[in-house]
């Protein structure tokens, strides 16, 4: 077997390779969208797609998954969660669990495996660094909803920002909504990057995609703070000193969280993801 491809079982009948595109598709794994890296199947026709988090055997299966956030916690990694349908949500973002996931048998817990891999640390620029929370009641109010406590959050050593893992997901959710609802059509498109029949106009158009244009990320710019009696309501959009700064560096924040849920928290990705947030 070649360097960066894999044999999976959710994809048996061929090996899967390791690629790198600017366009989203929807993780075959865990049912969650993704950007960037990916292990995809090269045969046209076969749209098969995972996250690098979810390309791991079940035979042998890997060493239980430890989090420093739940220390006592063993977590396994299942291709489908206990019970019934729709009865299981991620304890990082809040979303319900509809594949891949990883599982603790003794507190019943659940992770996507992208929100189990989410850095601890990003950098945001200008000096600013980003930690991971698993707690945020006592944290500033997140940017996008004004609230504490939803979810596990980003937020800056100063506690001046934060970020939602959950609002992230709302936004991936809302914007682009269609990418992959309908996969397995043999319909790959000018550049290969797979599911793109289903996907409505307008934002970015892909270099050597054929046309392709990646939908916006709506929402990711507006900030809950400061929206009336002459505040500012997007990041970056008022200009003039410390205030200027600080919407920028929120800005940069915003796309650096989202590339890593998304599962690719590069700068390049966290770049490609600025040029798709709708101002």
């Amino acid at each position: 077997m070649r360097y960066g491809e894999v044999v999976h079982f959710s994809h048996p009948q061929h090996r899967l390779r390791l690629e790198h595109m600017d366009t989203p598709f929807r993780c075959d794994g865990c049912r969650e969208a993704g950007i960037g890296a990916r292990f995809r199947c090269p045969y046209p026709g076969c749209d098969h797609d995972l996250h690098r988090q979810c390309a791991l055997p079940l035979s042998p299966p890997p060493p239980p998954l430890r989090h420093p956030f739940y220390p006592s916690c063993a977590f396994v990694f299942l291709a489908r969660a206990p019970g019934a349908p729709g009865s299981r949500y991620c304890n990082a973002c809040g979303r319900d669990v509809a594949g891949f996931v990883y599982h603790c048998r003794a507190c019943g817990f659940d992770l996507h495996p992208c929100c189990a891999a989410l850095p601890h640390a990003l950098d945001a620029g200008g000096g600013v660094r980003l930690h991971l929370h698993p707690d945020s009641k006592t944290a500033a109010p997140c940017h996008r909803c004004g609230h504490r406590g939803r979810s596990w959050s980003y937020r800056s050593q100063c506690k001046c920002y934060s970020l939602h893992v959950a609002c992230v997901m709302d936004m991936i959710v809302e914007s682009w909504h269609g990418v992959g609802r309908h996969k397995g059509g043999g319909r790959r498109g000018g550049g290969g990057g797979g599911s793109r029949a289903n996907v409505h106009d307008g934002g970015l158009v892909v270099p050597g995609s054929g046309g392709y244009r990646v939908p916006a990320i709506r929402g990711a710019a507006k900030s809950s703070h400061g929206s009336t009696g002459g505040g500012y309501s997007y990041w970056g959009r008022k200009k003039g000193g410390k205030v200027k700064r600080c919407c920028e560096i929120a800005g940069f924040a915003a796309q650096v969280v989202i590339s890593a849920v998304l599962g690719d928290p590069t700068a390049f990705i966290a770049g490609v993801i600025g040029s798709l947030i709708a101002r």
